[in-house]
């Protein structure tokens, strides 16, 4: 069976179903009846209106947003799929604050789903800095379906792996 490293936590029982719809060619075809189509937040302007209407909804006692973007230094290498930061600086007499959100530019191009979970992952840190069972919680009290669109999301990485992009028009990938 091939080594799904995406998928490393999962029982084996559900590792080997996703290596059996590897090869026999359906892995894309099941992301693809599940999400249609890619998002069209494409801007950073557009990403950091989309986190601040799920912060909004949400999150509106939290610490403020200075940056919500798309950054082309996150890899799947460095196992990130978005970053939150907390920066403090002094100035003056006073002690500044800033949070930002950074979400890995291969997100540019997937399901709106998926952004939507990034963002409430990175969104939660806000209120639970670490990855305990408040902090999921939390993820879940705002994306129902978070663990199953993390999941969704580990199929997804295991596709875009392949080389293979998931959207396609005439031939062009979007």
């Amino acid at each position: 069976m091939r080594h799904l490293k995406y998928l490393s936590g999962y029982s084996e029982d559900l590792t080997r179903q996703v290596a059996q719809l590897i090869s026999e060619n359906r892995l894309a075809a099941v992301l693809m009846s599940r999400y249609p189509a890619p998002h069209d937040v494409r801007t950073d302007r557009a990403l950091y209106d989309f986190a601040m209407a799920i912060k909004n909804e949400f999150l509106r006692n939290a610490a403020p947003l200075s940056k919500v973007l798309y950054d082309g230094k996150i890899t799947l290498a460095h196992q990130a799929l978005g970053l939150h930061s907390y920066v403090s600086r002094v100035q003056g007499a006073k002690l500044k604050s800033k949070n930002e959100i950074r979400v890995a530019s291969l997100f540019k191009e997937a399901p709106v789903q998926f952004l939507r979970m990034i963002l409430v992952h990175e969104l939660a840190h806000l209120k639970e800095r670490d990855h305990g069972k408040a902090f999921y919680q939390l993820c879940e009290h705002m994306e129902p379906a978070y663990h199953q669109l993390e999941f969704d999301l580990r199929l997804y990485l295991t596709h875009l792996e392949s080389g293979d992009s998931l959207y396609r028009t005439d031939d062009r990938e979007i």
